[in-house]
């Protein structure tokens, strides 16, 4: 049913074939991968991101809040031969996706979904319920009430299937932020809970830092750190 045209680490290598599906791995950070996201969307009837980096920019898209001159000078011994844009970003900013499925890392479970939806005919659904509906499903005991973790869980998008919580610690959001996240309230939980207005910044400027509401409210956070 599925012929594979392109996939290095297996073996196939035919980068300018015509695909049905494409799924792609990966921010944007170079024009060499500018122009290969372009290449591969032109030459693909659907376009699926998989993962953190490449829906939502990923830990690389963490030096966007920074001078990346400074970091590739500390740690290229020829920096002059990096060729960077000037952002680390998800895909989505360039060309047009068909389907996002988020995590770091992505679920099985949702990539085959995904695929048989599509050899089906049927177009895939995007999951975006809240992890806390997971916990709940799963009879999990919430360790924000319990325990008091600074669990992102409420904000974030479900398809980990809570493995966090399940084990009694708190969700860091590698899924994401779910739609109408309320951030600002659960940030001001956390200060309540005690943590710091650095500590509450790291919360939301991680692995989606480029993504909103987490970026902003990750940066009000880090201002009032600052202040």
């Amino acid at each position: 049913l599925v012929d594979i045209v392109h996939f290095a680490e297996a073996g196939f290598l035919d980068e300018s074939a015509t695909v049905d599906i494409a799924f792609v791995e990966g921010s944007v950070s170079t024009p060499h991968e500018l122009d290969r996201i372009q290449q591969i969307r032109a030459n693909s009837r659907f376009l699926i991101t998989i993962g953190a980096c490449a829906t939502a920019g990923g830990l690389q898209a963490l030096r966007n809040m920074h001078d990346a001159n400074e970091w590739i000078a500390g740690v290229y011994a020829r920096p002059e031969h990096i060729e960077l844009l000037s952002d680390s970003t998800p895909i989505r900013e360039h060309v047009k996706v068909d389907l996002e499925l988020w995590g770091c890392p992505v679920n099985t479970r949702q990539v085959l979904t995904a695929v048989r939806a599509l050899l089906f005919g049927v177009p895939p659904v995007e999951e975006t319920d809240k992890v806390c509906l997971e916990c709940k499903r799963s009879q999990t005991v919430c360790v924000l009430v319990a325990k008091g973790e600074p669990c992102l869980g409420p904000v974030t998008r479900t398809g980990c299937g809570a493995i966090c919580p399940q084990v009694g610690r708190d969700c860091y959001a590698c899924y994401g932020p779910a739609e109408t996240s309320n951030t600002a309230s659960l940030a001001n939980r956390f200060e309540g809970l005690g943590l710091q207005p650095e500590a509450i910044a790291r919360r939301f400027l991680f692995i989606n830092s480029h993504v909103e509401p987490f970026n902003a409210e990750g940066r009000k956070w880090l201002e009032k750190a600052h202040e």
